[in-house]
């Protein structure tokens, strides 16, 4: 079933702002038809971007979206371990909500909880790998609270590398979360993609998919940070 966006079809917004409308529905194409990224990847990405905005009907809307052009549970339930690291439990539980009422009883499972052991200078040499040097956030945490930075280190390795996404899909994701916020940080994530083999074309959609929660200046911000970052 076709569900009109609420944006598109307000008569206020055709009547007084019908370029606004317009531009948006161009925006809303970009999102909802398939071309660097599929379609049901995009909307899954506003999804998690709308409920780090505290948007539910949006994230809800636009999972159920996801869902009827294709996309699987456990590609749709990664969503909820990246926002969990980077945006915490708030956003996260509001997808998991999203993700029941979208799958049904599907969405629940139980399961037990399982203790990880990291071993010493692990996280340390994982950040080194990572960002090519130790950012100063994480040197402290090392410093002050390792206990802290195992945890940081387990948590980020569950976002970008433990769940049934890609690794580019997993960064791309966080790039939209983060254009959405306005957040510097897009640009390494941008940088993550690129190494796990997204192309441009991909970080761009994936930074206009935080459009319709972040406004137009989700994209000059992305849009900045790509340029930041872009090799040569």
């Amino acid at each position: 079933m076709t569900v009109t966006n609420p944006l598109l079809a307000n008569g206020r917004l055709r009547q007084n702002a019908p370029k606004t409308v317009a531009g948006y529905r161009l925006f809303r194409q970009v999102i909802e038809e398939d071309s660097a990224l599929p379609s049901n990847l995009k909307r899954l990405f506003l999804a998690a971007a709308a409920c780090t905005k505290g948007y539910p009907d949006m994230a809800e809307r636009e999972l159920a979206a996801a869902a009827s052009a294709g996309l699987d549970l456990e590609h749709a339930a990664s969503a909820m371990t990246i926002l969990s690291s980077s945006r915490g439990e708030g956003a996260a539980m509001r997808f998991a909500a999203a993700l029941t009422k979208c799958y049904g009883s599907d969405a629940i499972i139980e399961a037990e909880a399982t203790p990880i052991a990291v071993a010493d200078g692990e996280a340390a040499a994982n950040f080194l790998q990572y960002f090519g040097q130790m950012p100063p956030s994480l040197g402290k945490l090392i410093e002050l609270v390792p206990v802290g930075a195992d945890a940081y280190y387990l948590m980020r390795e569950g976002t970008l590398s433990g769940t049934a996404l890609t690794p580019a899909h997993a960064e791309l994701l966080l790039v939209t979360v983060l254009a959405a916020d306005y957040s510097e940080w897009a640009s390494v994530h941008m940088d993550g993609a690129r190494r796990a083999g997204a192309s441009e074309a991909e970080i761009a959609e994936a930074v206009l998919c935080a459009v319709p929660v972040a406004g137009l200046s989700a994209w000059v911000v992305g849009a900045t940070a790509m340029a930041a970052g872009k090799p040569g």
